[in-house]
């Protein structure tokens, strides 16, 4: 039996929830929370299996909770199920230590499936929360060029360079991966070395990371 603890500030969807999940033999509902900090307190006392978080609740929400959690149990599987898909609160929570995220508007077989794939260790994350994940990586990696670039007056070749350096690359990789002779990605990498003013592979990947 799987036991699953509801944490959602809107009782009568909470009820709505509760009904669903019964409707499986091999789920069991063993308490219900309004709150972060009530849920904080019902993890302590029954150690559930699976918690079922809303987001958006008073006193604690339920990414502050999701940490609280898996600080206090780490076994304790946790998917958030909200209303609200904002690509910070997905990736806070996931960041956090959430197993899945899923929208309210999800059918009673699909969650209830996910609460059992949660239960077995899966991650939850239907296609369109998926891909506002990777919207966000994409902004990030946008984000991060962009001031690379304008901090050391770098062109998009020697941005690219430069980011690989920061993520470990060896010159000859850089060059296999771009598609350059080594002599050129040498050049390449002496330009970047100048503008960041620095004479090391070392010194060129931390302040390459000190910049973002």
């Amino acid at each position: 039996m799987i036991n699953v603890l509801l944490v959602d500030d809107q009782m009568i969807l909470a009820e709505g929830i509760k009904s669903v999940l019964h409707s499986s033999d091999e789920i069991r509902v063993c308490g219900m929370a309004l709150d972060g900090e009530e849920a904080l307190e019902m993890c302590k006392r029954f150690s559930p299996d699976v918690v079922l978080m809303d987001i958006r609740m008073p006193n604690m929400n339920g990414v502050v909770a999701t940490k609280c959690i898996k600080e206090l149990n780490d076994k304790i599987k946790i998917v958030i199920l909200t209303t609200f898909d904002d690509s910070d609160y997905i990736l806070n929570a996931i960041n956090n230590g959430a197993s899945g995220y899923l929208l309210k508007d999800i059918s009673a077989a699909a969650l209830i499936d996910a609460v059992k794939n949660a239960y077995s260790g899966d991650t939850i994350l239907p296609s369109k929360i998926a891909k506002k994940i990777t919207d966000a990586a994409v902004m990030v990696s946008e984000d991060k060029n962009i001031k690379l670039k304008k901090a050391f007056n770098l062109s998009d070749r020697e941005t690219e360079i430069a980011l690989m350096i920061a993520d470990g690359f060896t010159n000859h990789q850089i060059a296999a991966a771009l598609k350059l002779s080594d002599g050129t990605c040498r050049n390449y990498i002496s330009s970047v070395y100048l503008k960041l003013g620095v004479d090391s592979r070392t010194a060129a990947a931390e302040r390459i990371k000190n910049s973002f």
